[in-house]
């Protein structure tokens, strides 16, 4: 079997969340699974809303052509809004999977019922929107916000970490959910010891992305190019565009 070579694509432009992604990645990807963890250089430093996810979805597409160029085995997406998931697939030749997607599926393989811990109480929508997309929405308990920025789980004060536990035992206790999933590629690393404390699975959406990354890679199967996912029409795209020709 030829070696798995995973693009872990940060949407927003930290080097220091790219790093925390990149950690989690490796720490549950399988032996011989090399992850390629990186960022698009130029963009937004954080993704909170609409606009954000706007500007961040060029820069993963930068990222995929990059990374289809060196012919990874597959690419994760890992912002919880999947800033241009489909028009990543069109693109790519291998897999694309986003973490909210990832996270979703393997909530309803564990429990019945989920619940969500996010940043922002503005990017709650954001969530809404993918449930129903997915067609996870009669799946999900709540939406929880610990209405902290994206970076404050960066800033090394521990603050945002603390409020993601918080969050994590009231949901555990309020929502009747048997699980929880995280709602920031930044809390990717906040998982295993939140399990731990909890008894329940709290679920991190890049480690879901890479173990399915890897199934699919296993199984022979990627994006179909028969239909909407199919690669672009070829037309040539002007000015700051024209790099993705």
């Amino acid at each position: 079997m030829e070696k798995i070579v995973i693009q872990v694509i940060n949407p927003n432009t930290s080097q220091a969340m790219t790093e925390t992604i990149g950690r989690a990645a490796r720490a549950v990807a399988a032996a011989g699974t090399e992850i390629v963890a990186v960022s698009p250089t130029q963009g937004v430093p954080s993704i909170e809303g609409h606009f954000d996810e706007a500007i961040a979805a060029v820069g993963v597409l930068e990222q995929i052509k990059r990374g289809r160029e060196q012919g990874v085995s597959g690419h994760v997406i890992a912002c919880f809004g999947d800033p241009g998931l489909l028009a990543a697939r069109e693109l790519a030749s291998a897999p694309v999977v986003g973490i909210a997607e990832a996270a979703m599926h393997m909530a309803t393989l564990v429990a019945t019922r989920f619940s969500i811990v996010t940043t922002l109480p503005r990017t709650l929508v954001i969530a809404r929107h993918l449930l129903q997309q997915y067609g996870f929405e009669r799946h999900c308990a709540a939406l929880h916000a610990i209405d902290l920025p994206v970076l404050a789980l960066e800033d090394g004060s521990g603050l945002a970490q603390e409020k993601v536990r918080a969050r994590c035992l009231q949901a555990k206790r309020e929502d009747g959910s048997g699980a929880i999933v995280l709602g920031c590629g930044g809390m990717a690393t906040l998982a295993k010891a939140l399990t731990q404390e909890l008894g329940i699975p709290v679920i991190d959406g890049v480690g879901a992305a890479v173990k399915m990354i890897e199934s699919l890679v296993a199984l022979g199967l990627s994006t179909s190019k028969h239909g909407d996912l199919d690669y672009p029409f070829a037309k040539p795209l002007s000015e700051a565009f024209s790099h993705l020709n």
